[in-house]
This record gives structure tokens, sequence and C-alpha cells, in this order.
């Protein structure tokens, strides 16, 4: 491994502290009483309070003036300057740890931890005045570099930005550290899970967990990740959804249960797809689509208000109003909406020739519900921008729906779009066995036809559903790309913590010597 000078430095310097008696890595505990936020909005001058207090946190920037410094500590809820003085710090005859550590051997990057109390600078800064420092950690590289400034108006502006989206996502904890705003976006994406956790709680719906590693797949129309049991010597895969299980629960008795799952779907990736992504499923026993509509608009007009204090939530250049009631088409008005073309008598011949004179990529190997899929996501999606229900599907598309009480052909299934993109996906959930397994057995047929992501024949969820399962209403909500909406951010990688990448590519300096 070829080190840069400042890493030769940084490994230099932690040897010397060595050789201080300083431990560039403590193992005790180094107890916190304020945070730099905390300090910065309760402080007053007045009442004289933070005249204790201790804080931890990275080194930010340093002003070294002679005997005295100003410098900038960042803990996890924002940065603070601190003033150290050579005699506060070492106030006996031995100044070195003042005139050595803190001025030669600390960097950009390191944790420091400090004693001392708050204050107010000549310009009005509230400050920390160290009486105390402690070194924490010994950072070998350093930080990207990052200026901001304000002008004369307030408005800050910021220089050398670390900014590559490739650098960012692959190296998200330095991502966090140099662009601190991005901490608001999981923050946030936090508190949305948690307010529809507390809200689906509330109702009296059982939290469960179901398994990941699955002999069959199912609950979704989508290729699976596959893995091999030794012990059992057998194939297991990762799920698609949890959707077949969760049914398993209503079948069992509960009359209520939802799930927070890892999904993995071994599929293309983009701006709104990762392998591995997040969702909440809900099944609810006694109730159907219509009702599930009511519920979500009822939970994400919370979500909205939990985490902006109001229904409207900027997204790019929209702003999209999650208030009730939201806006109702079917699928085939939809369509018909848009394209002023009306598909829904058509057979699939004809949604071919549909199809391919609105410029659509069809193949041999899609049915009717295929047909009717591409049609809708390629005229329609992009198109509906504030929250709206897409309702009455086909029966070709899905699978686990049941059919419409009163439209022949048709499923009681809904899909919310929003900002051109499903968020969430819902049915009347098919409870009738002989019917399960016939779409069952055409899914079977569509995959001989060359259909990577038609469904398997689960036995034993058929098993399960002739002991009977009562109606159901459910429902699966993709955290991810509501986060996306949530949060206004641009990309699902920018909502992931460690999104799905390529390899990285190795320095070419460091292929040479290998």
């Amino acid at each position: 491994m070829q080190l840069s000078e400042q890493e030769l430095r940084r490994r230099h310097e932690r040897e010397e502290l060595e050789k201080m008696g300083i431990n560039p890595y403590p193992s005790e505990t180094f107890e916190v009483t304020a945070t730099a936020k905390e300090i910065k909005e309760r402080f007053d001058k007045e009442k004289g309070n933070y005249q204790e207090v201790t804080l931890a946190g990275r080194l930010m920037s340093r002003r070294i003036m002679g005997k005295a410094s100003f410098a900038e500590l960042m803990d996890s809820t924002g940065r603070i300057q601190i003033y150290v003085s050579r005699d506060d710090i070492a106030p006996g005859e031995n100044k070195d740890m003042y005139n050595t550590v803190f001025k030669k051997m600390l960097d950009i990057g390191d944790f420091i931890g400090i004693k001392g109390y708050a204050f107010v600078t000549q310009v009005g800064e509230i400050s920390v005045h160290v009486t105390e420092l402690k070194v924490l950690t010994k950072s070998l590289r350093p930080l990207p570099i990052v200026k901001r400034e304000v002008d004369e108006n307030g408005v800050e502006h910021v220089y050398d930005a670390f900014s590559d989206p490739e650098m960012r996502y692959r190296q998200r904890y330095v991502d966090l550290v140099v662009n601190p705003d991005v901490r608001e976006t999981f923050r946030k994406r936090t508190q949305l899970v948690n307010s529809m956790r507390q809200f689906l709680g509330n109702k009296g719906y059982l939290e469960v967990e179901t398994p990941i590693l699955q002999p069959l797949y199912g609950g979704a129309a989508a290729r699976p990740f596959k893995t091999h049991h030794n012990t059992l010597d057998m194939t297991l895969y990762l799920r698609i959804a949890n959707e077949l299980y969760l049914k398993r629960l209503i079948v069992g008795g509960f009359d209520g249960v939802f799930e927070f799952a890892k999904d993995f779907r071994n599929e293309g990736m983009s701006r709104f797809h990762n392998p591995e992504f997040t969702q909440v499923e809900l099944y609810v026993a006694y109730k159907d689509y219509n009702w599930m509509m009511d519920l979500v608009e009822e939970m994400v007009e919370k979500v909205a208000m939990d985490l902006h204090g109001t229904t409207e939530v900027k997204v790019g250049d929209n702003i999209i109003n999650f208030q009730r009631p939201w806006k109702r088409f079917t699928m085939f008005e939809a369509i018909e909406h848009f394209t002023k073309i009306d598909i829904s008598e058509m057979d699939e011949a004809e949604l071919l020739k549909t199809a391919q004179s609105l410029g659509i990529h069809v193949d041999a190997s899609m049915g009717k519900g295929k047909l009717i899929d591409e049609i809708f996501g390629e005229t329609c999606e992009a198109k509906l921008i504030q929250p709206t229900f897409i309702t009455d599907y086909p029966v070709e598309m899905s699978p686990l729906a049941k059919k419409h009480r009163s439209k022949p052909g048709l499923v009681e299934r809904f899909e919310a779009v929003c900002n051109g993109k499903e968020i969430c996906n819902a049915f009347s959930e098919l409870n009738d066995p002989i019917d399960q397994r016939a779409r069952f057995e055409e899914q079977l047929e569509l995959g001989k036809r060359g259909d990577t992501e038609a469904m398997v024949l689960d036995e034993d969820f058929l098993r399960a559903l002739e002991y009977g399962m009562p109606p159901t209403a459910g429902l699966g909500i993709g955290i991810d790309r509501l986060s996306m909406i949530m949060t206004n951010s641009h990309s699902i990688q920018d909502v992931l913590f460690f999104p799905q990448m390529k390899p990285e590519k190795q320095d070419k300096k460091e292929e040479d010597k290998k």
C-alpha cells in the first residue's frame, strides 16, 4: 500500500504520541455532558450556565495564534468553536500538551475530548474555553477539505465539496463527516419508519418477523438471489417478499400483522432500484382494498406531518400534497386518460400491437398482464406527480389478488403512485385455494414461455389457504421510495447508507505492484 505524505506524517505523529506516553486510542469511557447544538441553543450569558461541560468530537479546523488558538469541534449535533490556551491545558512547567500535542501532533479529523466552560467571544460567537484536552483517536487518513464561508448576507458558500456520487456512496462514512446535512436525510428516514410503526401499533396490529432464507420464493414477480445450505444440502432463496408468510399468520388467527422487511430482488439497478430494499407489509383480516386505501392515505398523511409539520412536501420542482383524499383512477381509466386509447376489451394480440404503436419495447415472453403493465408504466406512471391511487388491475397482472366483486376480468388491487413512481401495492387478498392454485399454474406457464419473474407454485401456502384464511386486505409500501420523496432525494442511493456498488476499481499504481 502506497501512502501519501500526509498519511506517512500522521503515522509518525501516532508513534510520537505513544513515545510521550499518550495512548492515541484510549479505552476508558469519556463522559460527555453536553453537545455542540445544546450549548449553542441554550447558553445564556446572564445565567452563566454551562460552566462545567465536557464535549467530544472531531477537530475540524484550527487557527493557531502563539500561546492560544481557536479551533472547531464537531460532534453528532454540529460544530462549535473552542478556545485553547497553552497555560490552561498545560498549567505546570511542562507545556508539551499545547506546544507539541495540540500544535504539532493533532490533525483535522482527530477525535478529542475537552472540558471547559461556555462563553461568548468579542465578536459574539458562543464558544467553549478549554481547560483540559484529551486525545481520543488519531486519524491516519486526511479528510477531504470542504471549505465553507458565510458572506455579508449570511449566505453559506461551499468550496471543494465532497460531491462525487460514487465516492459519496462508496465512502458513506466520509460523506457523513464532511457533508453533515446528509445525516438529516437518514434521521428523517428513521423518523418515517418510527411514525409508521407507531401508527400501526396504535391500531393494535402485531409487528412480527418472518424468514429471509426461504425454500421457495414468492409474494411478488421478481428474480431471486439463490444460495445453498450445506447442512441441509438444499437450495434456499433470499426472500423477494414476505407476503406468503404473513398470510400464513392470518390463517393462524392473528387479525393484523405487519413487518418492516429487508427484501432482495436479482434485477436491474437504477436510481429507483437497489437489489436490497426495505418495505413494510401489512395484512388485516376482515378488510378489503377500499378500506386499505383509506388507511394508506391516513398513514402517509401522518408521516408527512410528523416529518415536516405539513402535508405539503417539496420534491424537486414539485410541491406534493399528501392531504386526504387522494385522486383515484382505475388502471384502464388512467391509460385512456393519458393515451386516448381504450384497451379494456383488447386481447393479447391487440395489446401487443398497441404497445408497439406506442413505441413500447415488448417481447414474446410477455403475457396479457405484462403488456398492460408495460403500457401503463410507459405512458402514465411518470405523469402522476400528486399521490394517486390506480385501482382495478387485470387478473393476469395479479396472481395473489381476489377477483373483483363486480368487474369480470379484473382484481381488487391498487397501487399508490407519487412523483412518477409506485410507492405501494395492495389487494383484497385471494383466499380461495382453488383459484389460487389455478393462478399459480398460469404463472408456471408464463415461466415456460421465458418470463424469468413468473411466480412459482407454493404447495405449503396452498395447504394453509385450504385450512381457511378470512377475507383479508394486504399492503406493501416501499420504505426507500417513500423516503426519497419525504427527504427530497434524487436517487434511492441517497436514502441507503450503503447502496450496492460495482467493485471498486483499483488504482493503477496499486495493480502494478502486485
